[in-house]
């Protein structure tokens, strides 16, 4: 379970988080959207710690955030763009996360089967196509059994197997209880793959239930659609 308090967030004189609250429950795949620049990348990043909040209190598994970090063991991260050590080779950065993490990895292997990576260990990363180390990213998140796993933008760069492997994954790691959190532009993804949404806009959190009432609220039948309904309703506050 993830617990945000009243979050805030400023960077010089803009405020990116304005006083979020929000309660996301374990067993629950939730989708963030929201135009580039709503806060969406800072929310994430401040529930891993990346970023320091100003002011309001997350806890993670009833855990405030720590200093010491422990509480990211119980959690899986795959960004956007990875920044990799280009002159390792894939098996070398599997290796190195280990023992950054000080884990034994449950799903490595089958993960790396799942995801067709065999072929790819020996190359440095320099040398893989984006699809690839998308996938790297995936099996990276994956492979420890996290309680809590986040997806920015997953797909991107995936062919339409390896997308369709990826998707099923995230399915059986949602029916195992796992608390799932995806950002994605491409909203058809997130209709097959979440149960609830977080509609965040300027900083602030404009909808946050499920997908089905959101839907039955806006009187659409897609959720790009309800989407866009939102966001033209104030359109002042998108154009900010």
């Amino acid at each position: 379970m993830i617990e945000i308090e009243n979050v805030k967030k400023s960077f010089g004189q803009l405020d990116v988080l304005k006083g979020m609250s929000l309660t996301i429950p374990k067993g629950q795949a939730t989708g963030i959207v929201g135009p580039n620049g709503a806060g969406k990348t800072t929310l994430i990043k401040t529930i891993l710690g990346l970023v320091k909040a100003d002011s309001g209190l997350i806890k993670v598994n009833g855990q405030p955030l720590d200093k010491d970090g422990k509480y990211r063991k119980n959690i899986g991260y795959m960004p956007q763009v990875a920044r990799y050590p280009e002159n390792m080779r894939v098996y070398e950065l599997f290796d190195f996360i280990k023992g950054l993490r000080d884990q034994d990895p449950v799903y490595e292997e089958e993960l790396i089967d799942q995801f067709t990576l065999r072929p790819e260990l020996e190359k440095s990363l320099r040398n893989l196509s984006g699809g690839n180390r998308q996938k790297v990213g995936a099996t990276l998140a994956m492979m420890f059994n996290p309680d809590i796993l986040f997806f920015d933008e997953p797909t991107a760069g995936l062919d339409p197997r390896s997308s369709h492997k990826f998707k099923k994954r995230v399915e059986n790691e949602k029916e195992d209880g796992k608390t799932v959190i995806i950002t994605s532009h491409i909203m058809s993804e997130l209709e097959q793959l979440v149960d609830h949404v977080v509609f965040i806009l300027d900083g602030n959190i404009r909808y946050y239930g499920s997908m089905e009432k959101l839907l039955n609220e806006s009187n659409e039948t897609r959720l790009e659609a309800a989407i866009a309904t939102m966001m033209d309703e104030d359109p002042q506050e998108v154009a900010a």
